[in-house]
């Protein structure tokens, strides 16, 4: 008796694939996906037989991985890349980018930059963002429109800027924008307190009661510079992370970014509380604000993400760019050749940042029944040849350059390198439109 395959809507067969979840790497094996869903991972051979697929995917040299997870950014400042570079953080901020989202922030800034970003980001393989902007109704409409996932900050401040009056407008304005994205399954939020040194105790008592409520993450800039830890030190008696923990707010929920500088009552603390650590290499070392002591929190089973943060102070969305920087540096810096493998960097990029979201049920790893999240990286080519181990070759050798096929949800968002969902006239008119307004800006 012959049994009818079932129909199914796609079947991807990659040379490789690594799921993740383990360190083992699947070989003549392919990925059912059926709606938005990852529905089996098995050999080549018995998927021909079982499945009949809309749309069937070859990949003779490439590896699968889950689609990778930029852990922090701020996706609409693409439209500010390079406008400041070599200037150290807080000069970078007040004198330059401040003032220039001043004359600028609107929802149509937002819009446009997040759309930048996001052809960016998913054509390297990125496949969901976290970012902590103002105006994430308009960024929502933006990464929707081009098919990607996103956890969108509810952001903090007790300035004003264009988007809000005050910490309560900024709050106010993020829920209700929440409530009206509520149903939308690439679409989730975060509160995003911009940092302990723009943040006052009551706004911080209120998102923690929030985070409590809503169940959200909660998505905060933490001991970035030496500065922000002598000012803490002397506006409240203790350093940053001491004072969030006084509040309440260290915890599982909680993505602290950057924190380069930790001493080990800090290390401990984050430990204690199984915190999250949003890593961003690159932005680091731009800005000189130092170095994280990654392999310290690994070696305490803190739980490490990578984030790219915003293409103004680094200038690339670059997740595997990220990737390599990491394991590089975490080795120099820890004098250990062995710290940060490939494989760990691969699970920061991927799964790590997903625990990271509240999201590892979902996302993060290539299994049956978790969301279709999926790229194809070359190993093919030239330059990435000979290869005798993929996982390293993904954060060794591969570029951007080398991601081919991405998926979210089960659908295409890049086939053959190129974006399936793209307004690429209309967006190229209003990136014109920025450079122009921007350099006007510019101008002394």
């Amino acid at each position: 008796m012959t049994t009818t395959p079932e129909k199914i809507d796609l079947l991807i067969e990659p040379r490789w694939i690594a799921t993740v979840d383990s360190d083992s790497i699947l070989s003549n094996h392919a990925v059912a996906v059926h709606q938005d869903k990852i529905l089996a991972i098995l050999p080549t051979r018995e998927a021909r037989i079982r499945y009949a697929p809309l749309s069937h995917t070859k990949l003779d040299d490439h590896i699968l991985i889950p689609g990778l997870i930029n852990l922090h950014t701020h996706a609409a400042m693409t439209l500010m890349r390079g406008i400041a570079d070599d200037l150290p953080l807080m000069e970078w901020l007040q004198k330059h980018i401040w003032p220039t989202e001043g004359a600028h922030l609107s929802p149509q800034f937002v819009y446009d930059g997040t759309r930048l970003a996001c052809a960016e980001m998913l054509k390297g393989g990125i496949t969901c963002f976290n970012d902590m902007y103002f105006y994430p109704d308009a960024a929502a409409s933006a990464a929707t429109e081009i098919g990607m996932r996103a956890t969108l900050g509810i952001t903090t401040l007790e300035f004003p800027t264009p988007y809000a009056s005050d910490a309560t407008d900024y709050i106010n304005k993020g829920l209700a924008v929440r409530q009206k994205w509520l149903n939308e399954p690439l679409i989730n939020f975060c509160l995003a307190p911009h940092a302990p040194y723009t943040v006052s105790d009551t706004s911080f008592e209120r998102t923690l009661t929030l985070s409590e409520q809503l169940n959200l993450p909660i998505h905060c800039h933490v001991h970035e510079t030496t500065q922000e830890i002598d000012d803490s030190l002397r506006q409240h008696g203790m350093r940053p992370l001491q004072r969030l923990h006084k509040l309440g707010l260290l915890g599982p929920g909680l993505i602290g970014v950057h924190a380069v500088h930790l001493n080990d009552d800090d290390l401990e603390l984050l430990a204690a509380t199984s915190s999250n650590i949003a890593h961003c290499p690159t932005s680091n070392l731009k800005l000189a604000s130092g170095f994280a002591p990654v392999a310290k929190m690994r070696q305490m089973g803190i739980n490490v993400g990578l984030g790219t943060d915003g293409a103004a102070s680094n200038n690339r969305l670059d997740m595997l760019g990220e990737m390599r920087l990491a394991s590089l540096l975490a080795k120099g810096v820890s004098g250990n050749t062995q710290t940060l493998p490939a494989r760990e960097v691969l699970h920061m990029a991927t799964l790590g940042a997903a625990q990271a979201l509240g999201m590892a049920d979902r996302i993060g790893s290539i299994a049956p029944g978790k969301q279709a999240d999926l790229c194809a990286i070359d190993l093919g080519s030239t330059e990435t040849r000979p290869c005798f181990d993929p996982v390293s070759h993904v954060v060794n050798v591969a570029g951007r350059e080398h991601v081919t096929h991405v998926w979210v949800a089960g659908k295409c968002c890049v086939d053959n390198k190129t974006l399936r969902k793209s307004k690429q006239n209309d967006l190229e008119s209003a990136l014109a439109l920025w450079q122009n307004s921007l350099e006007f800006r510019q101008q002394p």
